[in-house]
């Protein structure tokens, strides 16, 4: 996998779930290159040396810290805008 193909499919996933980018001084698709050429990069290294399974487990952990990530980060938001609302 390249980063223009995973740009793609990260083009269509966010049709049915976008980002909202609003309010960042940076580029969109300047995050979005630098994200899927993070992914690639890591992908690459896990195919150097590793087993399949290997990799895959180390992407699983890689997402699920991402979607952790994400969860905190939201709930974050959630709490400072309800701060602002009282």
């Amino acid at each position: 996998m390249n980063a223009q193909t995973l740009m793609q499919l990260l083009l269509e996933v966010e049709r049915e779930d976008p980002i909202d980018f609003s309010g960042l001084p940076f580029d969109v698709d300047d995050l979005r290159r630098l994200a899927c050429l993070n992914v690639v990069e890591i992908m690459q290294q896990l195919r150097a040396g590793n087993s399949a399974e290997d990799g895959e487990m180390v992407m699983a952990a890689t997402v699920t810290r991402l979607v952790l990530e994400n969860m905190v980060l939201q709930a974050r938001l959630a709490i400072l805008l309800q701060q602002e609302g009282e």
